[in-house]
């Protein structure tokens, strides 16, 4: 493509690689490249097609630091990353993570799975590393943003596979990801920073219309002028305060809510690669589903969320009597089963047909329908079911038959879960992916109860200085305050939020 000899360049590499499957039975790489020419043997001019690669941005410069440090709240993804976009710039922060540290959470969570015994501090959603610690551990964003490539270098650079530096979909896995958490912990804490675990934040404190610093829930005041909220989607409590005391600006959000669509991987391999499927090259396949529809006079989106190849479902509830999942995968993907969200967006004016009204209706919704899935799953966190053929048909049907999930199935009839509009948009949905997907609406196929944190039901508004509209010093960040959707996007937004702290103290 270059038109130069193999002598020409001193160096080639791979920087992306991306399998294509959209030709059944003839899958491919398609892979981007990046070269460097030896000297003086540079052509004269790039053939179509090629561009010469941006120079590497320079070390970012380091501020002042402020007298009293900043607090994060929070240890995902956007607390973690906005503790080290501010040490680059040489300011120490306080980290406050209400759940454990990332290795010993594995134990919350793994009784969790096993027995449904839920720890309401450390879980799933709740400790170091945050939601996507022991979900999955995906790298893969629809967002582009210069960033990307710097979180993902980051988790590299800290334990995770090199791999994700040039795939497509960048995936780490359950099994890996909680490593290089902890040591990028570690580096903040040998830089400086402080991190307290077991340390939940109640309230957070203003004087003047300026943050002032927090409350924990023992009662203990820590004071600072600059505090990052980035408490993942389900810290409930600290959103019902903001409510209540009206001091913090909150509103509810649009998000997503549905099930947990689950088939044999082999199935899902023999529709996406065709007759290649037993290719001992090929990964487990994944999907990417998504569909507009008009149903009761409105547009809903239905699509797939978080596919999970080679997975399995987990538990992911924060407080006892409510019943949500997600999927999970550990990096080499070789589970038997794999799974996916199958979601509907729900908005304000379908709170407010369910009868809920103000900033937290979307919480309170999504709470509503958590409550009845667990009663619907007799306790314990079992989770309802049913194949996708009886749920399209209206009936009970058949036992769902095998499935990853622990602690396990309640057979039931899902049809009696969601308002029926937001019924009949998932049931066309499944109908239309049946059609790109054959096969993918079979009695091998079920749907496991619900999938319902898929992004914040809440959003705390903030200005172009991403701050918040209503407490000057008030960074809301990440998932849980609505301005992100996974692990790299969350990442990115605690970043962006550093480089605004080290202007203003610049």
């Amino acid at each position: 493509m270059l038109e130069v000899r193999p002598d020409d360049l001193s160096s080639v590499r791979v920087v992306r690689s991306v399998l294509d499957a959209r030709k059944k039975g003839s899958p491919r790489h398609i892979h981007t490249v990046e070269v460097t020419f030896a000297d003086g043997r540079a052509p004269s001019r790039l053939p179509p097609g090629v561009t010469e690669t941006e120079p590497a941005p320079a070390p970012p410069s380091r501020v002042r630091s402020p007298e009293r440090r900043p607090i994060i709240v929070g240890t995902g993804p956007a607390g973690l990353f906005c503790a080290l976009g501010l040490l680059e710039r040489g300011v120490h922060s306080v980290l406050l993570e209400r759940g454990r540290e990332v290795i010993q959470r594995r134990k919350d969570v793994a009784r969790l799975m096993r027995d449904g015994s839920l720890d309401p501090e450390s879980n799933m959603n709740f400790g170091e590393g945050g939601a996507g610690a022991y979900t999955d551990g995906k790298l893969s964003t629809r967002i582009n943003h210069p960033l990307v490539r710097k979180v993902i270098e980051t988790f590299a650079r800290y334990g995770a596979p090199d791999r994700i530096l040039v795939d497509g979909k960048p995936h780490i896995g359950s099994d890996l990801l909680p490593f290089a958490v902890a040591r990028l912990r570690e580096e903040l804490v040998a830089g400086g920073c402080e991190i307290r675990f077991e340390t939940r934040v109640d309230d957070v404190l203003a004087s003047d219309g300026r943050a002032a610093g927090v409350v924990l829930h023992d009662g203990t005041r820590l004071d600072s002028d600059r505090v990052v909220l980035a408490p993942g989607n389900s810290a409930r409590e600290l959103f019902e305060r903001f409510a209540r005391d009206g001091h913090v600006a909150i509103e509810a959000k649009p998000f997503a809510i549905g099930f947990r669509a689950e088939h044999p991987q082999g199935l899902i391999d023999s529709i996406q690669y065709g007759a290649a499927a037993k290719h001992p090259e090929l990964p487990p396949a994944d999907y990417k589903l998504a569909e507009n529809l008009e149903t009761g006079g409105e547009m809903r989106g239905v699509y797939s969320f978080c596919m999970c190849p080679g997975g399995i479902v987990v538990p992911t509830p924060t407080q006892d009597g409510l019943q949500c999942t997600n999927g999970m995968s550990n990096s080499r993907r070789n589970a038997r089963l794999a799974n996916a969200g199958i979601v509907v967006s729900v908005s304000p004016a379908d709170f407010g047909r369910a009868g809920f009204h103000g900033p937290l209706a979307g919480l309170e919704f999504q709470r509503h329908w958590e409550q009845e899935a667990y009663r619907l799953g007799g306790g314990r966190f079992f989770a309802p079911a049913q194949t996708i053929p009886d749920y399209l048909a209206g009936r009970k049907g058949a036992p769902p038959g095998e499935t990853s999930y622990r602690p396990g199935l309640a057979h039931v009839d899902l049809n009696v879960l969601f308002p029926p509009e937001l019924t009949a948009a998932i049931k066309a949905a499944l109908r239309r992916f049946d059609q790109k997907m054959r096969g993918f609406v079979s009695a091998e196929g079920k749907l496991i109860g619900i999938e319902s944190r898929t992004s914040s039901p809440v959003r705390l508004p903030r200005d172009e200085s991403l701050q918040s509209v209503s407490v000057r010093g008030l960074y809301p960040s990440g998932e849980g305050c609505g301005y992100a959707g996974g692990i790299v996007s969350s990442a990115i937004d605690g970043l962006r939020i550093a480089e605004q702290i080290a202007k203003e103290l610049a």
